[in-house]
């Protein structure tokens, strides 16, 4: 299970911390603006690696969603977040990381203010037996035939679109 009592940054939209809170606190419906890291790994072909969300997950369980995504721990900046994440989620640790946008995601339960990256990878990918529920690469018409049927996760389909320019299928 997620630890309710891990603490996160509280930031501003440009990222400057501003205090802390827990996890349980920032999931609950407050709406405290806290920072995440993604990354989107795609291989040499243009397919896209999604992680499955384990259903222990206390946001979104058992949907698919961007191959990494994890909370920027007190204290650490957004590039160290991102190389610890990548490196616990999918047991990658030589890749080259762009950046491509920083926007504010807002849910139900929450705010965050998301880092967003993309590399191409080719080499082996050891998903978390811990932390994920298993992942694979996606076509861009698997990707795009899954959107809005509540296969992804409504953050993945909205940067999707925002990021790389997916639109829609007719199916």
């Amino acid at each position: 299970m997620d630890n309710k009592q891990e603490i996160f940054p509280i930031v501003d939209e440009t990222g400057a911390v501003k205090g802390s809170a827990t996890r349980g606190e920032c999931h609950s419906g407050t709406k405290l603006l806290h920072p995440v890291v993604h990354l989107h790994v795609f291989n040499s072909c243009g397919d896209i690696y999604l992680q499955r969300r384990p259903d222990w997950k206390d946001i979104q369980p058992g949907k698919w969603d961007t191959a990494v995504g994890g909370h920027i721990d007190y204290g650490e900046t957004p590039e160290e977040a991102l190389l610890r994440e990548v490196r616990e989620e999918l047991g990658i640790t030589h890749f080259v990381p762009e950046f491509i946008a920083k926007y504010v995601f807002e849910s139900q339960r929450e705010r965050e203010l998301v880092y967003v990256h993309r590399t191409t990878y080719d080499g082996d990918i050891l998903p978390s037996a811990e932390e994920l529920a298993g992942g694979r690469f996606w076509t861009k018409q698997e990707i795009l035939q899954a959107m809005g049927q509540g296969i992804l996760t409504p953050n993945f389909e909205s940067e999707y679109r925002k990021c790389f320019g997916a639109l829609t299928i007719n199916h």
